[in-house]
């Protein structure tokens, strides 16, 4: 087998090309081969059959799991089952890690138990955790009992903490030293593995009941004397750990604040029990940030884009329904000042610039405060403070905008007093859309709810309905 090159991020670009032209050539020679003549037929369909799909196999076996993952993504769902077909076995438990919850969901329902068991067991604790609620209960259950007694508490322990915190995403491979012994036993102790942990930046120097008692990082190890003793290197005093009830959020920003590779995490005795990588960071943060924009479009969770049409629509009826009932009550808005509008052909043209720049304007803020609330940066008792400054922006906003659009008006219809209106209506629609992207947020997070959940349709739909509605009634108070 080749060796795995890892390159740019446009690589997994040709690589899901090259296994769309496989692919694609495979559907071709099947076609052929149906049109041939027996008794050749079989023969030359077996043949050509089998050296397509090991030109596949071949280039599957060159790409690392989290690319073949990207390229399950990415294909519909009879090329998606003929490549996961021809994935190496021992493979599978990697690349079901790395897709998406809605693919996995279809690749699973493909594999059979005993296939199931093989990709499990091939996981560490953590990583089996993650993959629990994917998993038939009686696969489940069968690969536990095939755990030995520590690996089954460690999994049992992922599982029990809650989703978002440091405990759900710690993993247990970690190596301790005690603080007595001398850097020349470490070495020797550390030459005994195959290999270290992934980003093992740090060794965890821990008593003889486990409790931490500092670290001993790989750069004192390596630099010092080897017979002087881990207590004389250790870093005791600036140790930075977790306890596995702590948020992920918040242990994300100490992550990024101090730039860490892997932190301990600790129980209520101070006795270490797994540890945090920057590596769990990053694959938080990046679902997280996956799950705040499909929030804000109001999908209530990720979707297989090749899904089936019934399947996406569960998806997406939801906030399809709230966005049609404010619609419709923007409709009305607009109905009450028929007259109006009869009266003034122009306000017909102008009142979606109004609802529009709001809308704009709304999800600008909107988007600010919910990347605050996820970066730590906001609490809801920031609240009065934050909507003083954005209806600050705001008014500064309208006014500038409101005269641009104002005098545009003025000069297109020859009425100094739609201009006024339109002054007026911008502004106080880039007031109402300030103050809901400021409040909306907050209020659902004081509440525990999402805050980013439907915001724009929300947005979308209170500076629509509320900007004709102050753009029509001004023009209904001044203009008749």
């Amino acid at each position: 087998m080749s060796p795995l090159k890892l390159r740019d991020p446009d690589a997994i670009h040709c690589h899901l090309r090259d296994v769309e032209r496989l692919l694609s050539r495979q559907r071709l020679i099947e076609n052929l081969v149906q049109r041939q003549p027996m008794p050749q037929h079989q023969l030359v369909e077996h043949i050509t059959h089998r050296q397509n799909l090991a030109r596949l196999r071949r280039k599957l076996e060159q790409l690392h799991a989290a690319d073949i993952a990207c390229i399950l993504e990415a294909l519909p769902l009879a090329d998606r089952h003929v490549v996961w077909d021809l994935v190496r076995a021992d493979q599978d438990g990697d690349i079901l890690l790395e897709v998406s919850d809605a693919v996995r969901e279809t690749l699973i329902g493909t594999m059979d138990a005993d296939e199931l068991r093989a990709a499990a067991k091939r996981l560490d604790a953590d990583e089996l955790a993650d993959l629990a609620p994917d998993l038939p209960p009686e696969v489940m259950r069968e690969v536990l009992e095939a755990l030995d007694q520590e690996e089954r508490e460690h999994v049992r322990a992922a599982m029990s903490y809650p989703e978002g915190t440091v405990g759900a995403l710690m993993d247990f491979d970690l190596v301790q030293v005690r603080e007595d012994v001398s850097l020349e036993v470490v070495l020797r102790y550390l030459r005994r593995f195959d290999a270290l942990p992934d980003h093992t930046d740090k060794l965890f120097v821990v008593d003889r009941q486990a409790h931490l008692r500092g670290v001993l990082t790989l750069e004192a190890l390596l630099i010092n004397d080897p017979e002087v003793t881990v207590a004389t290197v250790m870093q005791q005093k600036t140790v930075l750990s977790f306890a596995p009830e702590d948020a992920a959020d918040g242990a994300a920003n100490l992550f990024e604040r101090y730039d860490l590779v892997s932190v301990p995490v600790i129980d209520s005795e101070q006795r270490v029990i797994g540890r945090l990588t920057v590596a769990d960071v990053v694959d938080y943060l990046r679902e997280t940030s996956e799950a705040e924009i499909l929030n804000q479009a109001g999908l209530r969770e990720e979707e297989d884009i090749f899904a089936p049409i019934l399947q996406s629509l569960k998806n997406r009826w939801a906030w399809l329904a709230i966005n049609l009932v404010t619609a419709f009550i923007a409709s009305r808005v607009i109905g009450l000042f028929e007259g109006t509008i009869e009266k003034l052909v122009a306000l017909a043209a102008l009142m979606p610039i109004v609802a529009g720049i709001g809308g704009n304007a709304g999800n600008q803020t909107i988007t600010m405060i919910v990347r605050a609330i996820a970066m730590g940066q906001v609490q809801p008792t920031a609240l009065w403070r934050l909507l003083r400054k954005e209806l600050g922006v705001a008014l500064i906003n309208g006014i500038i905008w409101g005269n641009v659009i104002g005098l545009l008006a003025w000069w297109l219809y020859d009425n100094l007093k739609l201009g006024l209106v339109m002054v007026a209506a911008m502004t106080l629609n880039l007031l109402l859309a300030a103050t809901a992207g400021v409040t909306i947020p907050l209020i659902r997070q004081r509440f525990g709810r999402d805050p980013a959940l439907g915001g724009s349709v929300l947005i979308t739909a209170l500076t629509d309905a509320g900007g004709f509605l102050i753009f029509l009634g001004l023009a209904t108070l001044v203009l008749l």
